[in-house]
This record gives structure tokens, sequence and C-alpha cells, in this order.
């Protein structure tokens, strides 16, 4: 870490803990003010936004027009505020930076995986990558690990390696021998993870909610032997079963966090209330349904649009993020933050199965469904493949010798049923892993047809 950038970190991070102490009425003057100050440099500097808003740019937020990440890399070079920043170059810089330079001398660089079908790159300067890197040790403070740069504490991470994803440029930046780190690739075969974890003794273990799980496993069968403080989880549905495999492996439930590359952390979970709560200081959230219409707390939306009040680079008015997400209808009394807070997530939108209805339309099956069958069988893992419109797989993996396909199989049909789907060919299949994919998640529910 530079020792220019600590002061500054440790003065964003002190500034986020007294908004904390905030009343909603201070909350909401500070975001309308933020508002005004992001709208006011879009419009001057981002060529993009000066079309995309013009006749409403005195207009409320939520007459604005929804920005999707294929518009935002479809208008780059005309979206960023920066001038010199050009697609082609950022392309070209990825390609080829190997040593992890600053883009421009001034800029990081992260990028998504494309999974929903668009990838995209993201910039940050300095006052930004602050802010952010002081958002995710926000979540690690809400946990009760308390950011001290004194003490040391040691931090694995179990997902992807990619230089551009947003956790290993975080893990550059705050690599210090007060907090020495390591990243283990989640796509690697299990006997190396856990080969590498017993090595390294993590205190502190982030993982995808899905590796969190088979870890616990191991640490339960005596093949890991660590002891985390705290273990934390994210980019995926975190399941009440894994939240127990978690608190049986190493003594408390997971921390979850719920973020995205293109604004790092959206919410965190609190250790008082165990409630994931929005870092509404920092982002403007709105739960939508397909047709962008609002929904209201306590239903679960089709898409969550994000307005960052810190980005400039890039900035983001109204970003789609395709998560179906429902806002809590009463506000925490436990915890004394001001913050709204989420407490379902049922995922992508592209994680649901398109299966057919019994009224002859297709219908959305959200993984949820299939937790509520699967998270209470005696197995260590589980996966649900939609191999046709007709036919699922469903893989298991550590089951009990008691356990009977056919019982698991007429369970999910009553689900389904429930949804209001045509009953599929269900096919039951016992493996010893549940397969992953490229970047090492083993997604709850995949699909091999096209939506």
């Amino acid at each position: 870490m530079n020792i220019r950038f600590m002061p500054r970190l440790l003065s964003t991070i002190i500034q986020l803990r007294k908004h904390e102490n905030w009343t909603r009425s201070q909350l909401e003057a500070s975001q309308a003010d933020g508002l005004r100050r992001l709208r006011e440099y879009a419009y001057a500097h981002s060529p993009f936004y000066q079309k995309f808003h013009q006749g409403l740019m005195d207009r409320p937020l939520n007459e604005l027009p929804i920005l999707t990440k294929a518009m935002l890399m479809e208008h780059f070079d005309d979206l960023v505020t920066d001038p010199a920043i050009r697609l082609e170059k950022v392309r070209e810089f990825a390609a080829g930076n190997a040593d992890k330079r600053l883009f421009l001398n001034r800029y990081w660089v992260t990028a998504t995986s494309g999974s929903s079908g668009h990838p995209g790159f993201f910039l940050f300067n300095q006052p930004e990558w602050i802010t952010i890197i002081a958002s995710f040790a926000r979540g690690q403070e809400w946990s009760g690990a308390k950011v001290n740069f004194l003490r040391r504490r040691k931090m694995a991470t179990v997902a992807s390696i990619s230089p551009w994803h947003m956790s290993s440029q975080v893990a550059v930046s705050v690599k210090t021998p007060s907090t020495p780190s390591t990243r283990i690739a989640a796509s690697l075969p299990l006997e190396n993870i856990v080969q590498q974890l017993n090595q390294w003794q993590p205190d502190l273990l982030i993982a995808y909610a899905s590796m969190s799980r088979i870890l616990a496993e191991e640490q339960l069968a005596g093949r890991l032997h660590i002891a985390p403080e705290k273990v934390f989880t994210s980019s995926e549905v975190l399941t009440e079963e894994t939240r127990r495999r978690v608190k049986a492996a190493w003594g408390d439930e997971p921390f979850n966090q719920y973020g995205a590359t293109e604004t790092a952390d959206i919410a965190a979970e609190h250790k008082l209330c165990r409630h994931m709560h929005v870092f509404e200081d920092l982002l403007l959230v709105e739960v939508v349904d397909q047709q962008y219409q609002p929904v209201p707390p306590g239903e679960f939306g089709a898409k969550l649009l994000v307005t960052a009040l810190f980005s400039r680079t890039q900035p983001l008015i109204r970003y789609e993020i395709n998560d179906s997400v429902r806002l809590s209808a009463e506000p925490c009394s436990i915890s004394g933050l001001p913050f709204v807070f989420i407490d379902g997530i049922q995922g992508r939108v592209e994680d649901a199965l398109s299966m057919p209805g019994a009224n002859g339309k297709p219908i959305l099956i959200q993984p949820l469904v299939f937790n509520r069958v699967m998270d209470i069988l005696p197995v260590s893992g589980w996966q649900v493949v939609q191999e046709t419109e007709s036919t699922l797989k469903v893989l298991l993996s550590g089951a009990r010798n008691d356990i009977r396909d056919e019982t698991i199989a007429d369970a999910i049909r009553r689900e389904l049923a429930a949804e209001g789907a045509i009953m599929p060919l269900i096919k039951v299949q016992h493996v010893a892993e549940i397969p992953k994919n490229s970047s090492g998640k083993a997604p709850l529910v995949k699909s091999h047809i096209q939506a």
C-alpha cells in the first residue's frame, strides 16, 4: 500500500463510521446533496449524459432513463469523464499488463466476467478507489473484526484469481505486512485448496457462498484444519443450511456481503442484527419489476437500479443490476443504523429457470424454490441442472445412505406445482463433488438451455 494512501483511507473509514450514527433525515439530506453533485459533474464532463439526460436534467431520479451494462460499453468513450480514457486503450492495457500498474498512472481497472453476456470494464480514480476499499472495510467492521493496521491478520480469499476481479485489485491495494493475504483459485481441485489453506492458516476467510459450504464440510470431515475468526461470503445466494454448516465448522455463521464489480459493496451483514444493511450513504438503490416500476418494500423485484454517489470517472446513474432482491418493510430496531436492509436475495435473473407453466405460458423458477427442498437434505452439496425444458437433473454429493431419490424428486415436484409449473422429468444423480464453473463457483441452479 502506498504510504500516502493510508491516511486518506483511515480518514474515509472514520468518516463512514460517523455516518452510521446519522438520523434518517440526515442520511436523506446527504443523499440529496450527493445526487445533486453527481449529476452536476456528469452533465459537465460526460458527453453521454448530456445527451442521455437531455431535457431531464432538472427531473427527479425516478424519471431518468435506465443505464444498462450493454449501453455503458457501447458508449464507453463518451460516458467516461476523462477524454484521455478510451476503451480500445483500456482493453490493450488489460490484455498486456502483467505488473498491475495503474491505467494512465491514475486509474484502477476492474472487469466483469461477462457471465450475463456483456463483459465490462470499470475504472476508478484514487478518491473513488479509497471509498471502495473503505466500504469493504466497513463490511469487515460490521462483523466485529475492526480494522486495525497495527494488528496482524492473515487473510485468505477463495474465489476468482483474475487480476481484474474487484477483490483481486482490492487485495493488492490493502496488502501490507500487517495484513498478509493469499488468493486461491476456487476452480482448483478441492484437495489443492484444502492444502493451501492448511498451510496458510488464515484469520479471515473470504469465499463464494457455495465454496464456504464445501470448505465447512472439509473441516467437519477432518481434512481441513483452520480456525478463522470470521468467515465472509459473497457472489452467490447464501442458504440457511450453508450458514448452519459454517457455524458447525467454525463456531459462527458467515457474514454475508452483497456487491458488484461496478459498485463494490452494496450491503453487508451486521453482527448485532444479522441484517444486510445497504450502504445508503454511498449508493442509492431502487428495487423494480421487469417493467422498471418500483416494487414496495417487502416484495421481491426483478432488478436493482443503483446510483453510485461517489462515482465520477464512470458515473453510474440508475445502473441496472439483474438481481432479484427484497428490501425490508420495517426499519431495523437492533443495530441503530439509519440504513435500510435487504432481507432476501433470490439471485440474478439469469439464475432463474424458465419452465413451461400450467397456464400455457413460461414461468421463472427462482433458486430459492429448490432451496426449500434441497437445503434440509443430509448432503454436503447439491445442484439442480435444467437439461431440457421438461427435464431436471439433481446432483447430490456426500449423501447419507438412507436418502431416497424418489422422495427428493416428489418434493421438488410439489414445490414446482405450487409455482404453477408443468411437472418435469427429474433424475437424481450422486456425484463425488458438485461441478464448478470456470471461476470456481458451484451454482445451486444452472441451465443448459437458452432462456
